[in-house]
């Protein structure tokens, strides 16, 4: 190679790997036991989950780091392959290396991890770009609400049946191959279903991490959160509109809501598992937002989602007092040390989870998120009622390269 080969070859960004998919299995007499996926995205960024629990973003070069590691490789290979990509000295590449291994059996060894989280090696930022697949999909597993088969009244009244148990295994297994690493079951309200648990137990076979989004009355009786927690589950959301049982359960419609709600929480938080509590502003609860803020932190809630929905105000004041008190609410949940999830997904209901007052913009819903209907039709997001295709009966590549989605794309990032 001549010098200004050499010289051209130093200053050009090595070329990103390609995409594919990785999985790595600690052997069974291994000390500590852990397993890792990792998607390699067509720009060379990467979505490493660890026990199937918790998704990590990587930037280019840690996601070769990741490779390497789950390749079996030792630090002096993997060393020796970076310096060469990327013209760096081997001491460090070793030291980095070794630094992200150290972090990865952190957490491969650590219970109740966020079900999200970045490294600090040069943050990847998410959203950025397109990707072959969506972070996360939102499984809405029926539109029902209560026991009597109440349909919530802001559900999509098309949808008139919805997937089996099996059309639902066929679905998550569909998108774990097409390298989807994370799930949240929402609905109405997915403990209705019988078969949640089995799905739960699914999805973590598959690989997935797997959240669930409810109102929390069933959680409230203890063998029903035992068996969530056995399940494979690794987050839940619960909806909460106010720490005061009488606004609480005139916002929802149910008398007792609140009770079952509020031990459905306690029964969460004192279980291996972690939890997120939506609160979403209303004109009833405005006034009292912070003391609600302030009764999580009091039950060791260690995350809250915060939304408002503007467009359901009746009037330009009354959007004026939401807005102002979900500033007041997210300054309250900071003062108290409590984690501000902006990414949440949310029941299909009046509360649009792309109305949220934060950093989460509408495009990188659209970008990187998928919503599924109860009988498997595929929305961009909650609230896009653009019907892509069906999970369960068209190729992923109409689903995920339709035209309408692409316009979204386009039209929300403009």
């Amino acid at each position: 190679m001549s010098l200004l080969d050499r010289i051209t070859s130093w200053l050009t960004p090595a070329k990103p790997l390609s995409a594919e998919m990785l999985h790595y299995q600690t052997p069974p007499e291994a000390d500590q036991q852990y397993r890792l996926h990792l998607r390699i995205e067509n720009d060379g960024r990467g979505l490493l989950v660890v026990n199937a629990s918790t998704v990590l973003h990587l930037n280019q070069t840690a996601t070769e780091y990741a490779r390497l590691l789950i390749l079996g490789k030792d630090e002096e290979e993997a060393a020796e392959t970076i310096a060469d990509r990327y013209h760096v000295n081997r001491e460090r590449a070793k030291e980095d290396f070794n630094e992200l291994k150290d972090h990865i059996l952190t957490l491969a060894t650590t219970v109740d991890l966020d079900p999200v989280t970045y490294l600090n090696m040069e943050r990847a930022e998410p959203f950025s770009a397109e990707t072959t697949a969506p972070y996360r999909v939102d499984l809405a597993l029926t539109y029902v609400i209560d026991e009597s088969g109440t349909l919530d009244p802001e559900a999509r009244r098309r949808v008139e049946e919805e997937l089996s148990t099996e059309g639902w295994k066929v679905a998550l297994e569909n998108l774990w191959n097409r390298g989807v690493p994370h799930v949240c079951f929402t609905g109405g309200e997915p403990t209705l279903r019988d078969d949640l648990v089995e799905l739960i137990q699914y999805a973590e076979e598959q690989g997935m991490v797997s959240g669930l989004l409810t109102n929390g009355r069933k959680l409230a009786d203890q063998a029903v959160m035992d068996e969530l927690l056995l399940s494979g589950l690794d987050h839940v959301q619960f909806t909460l509109t106010s720490h005061l049982a009488d606004v609480h359960d005139a916002t929802v419609g149910v008398e007792g809501a609140w009770e079952k709600t509020d031990q459905g929480l306690k029964n969460a938080i004192a279980g291996d598992i972690y939890v997120v509590v939506h609160v979403v502003v209303t004109p009833e609860n405005a006034e009292m937002i912070e003391e609600t803020i302030i009764y999580l932190d009091e039950q060791d809630v260690p995350a809250v989602a915060l939304s408002a929905p503007l467009r359901t105000a009746e009037t330009d004041e009354e959007a004026a007092e939401m807005k102002e008190a979900l500033e007041r609410a997210e300054e309250a949940a900071h003062r108290h040390g409590l984690t501000l999830v902006w990414d949440l997904a949310a029941p299909y209901s009046r509360v649009n989870p792309v109305e949220v007052e934060g950093d989460l913009e509408p495009e990188r819903v659209i970008r990187q998120y998928l919503y599924v209907e109860p009988d498997g039709d595929v929305l961009p997001a909650q609230g896009y009622n653009v019907v892509l295709g069906n999970l369960l009966s068209d190729p992923w590549h109409n689903i995920w390269d339709h035209p309408e989605r692409k316009k979204l794309v386009e039209r929300t990032a403009s």
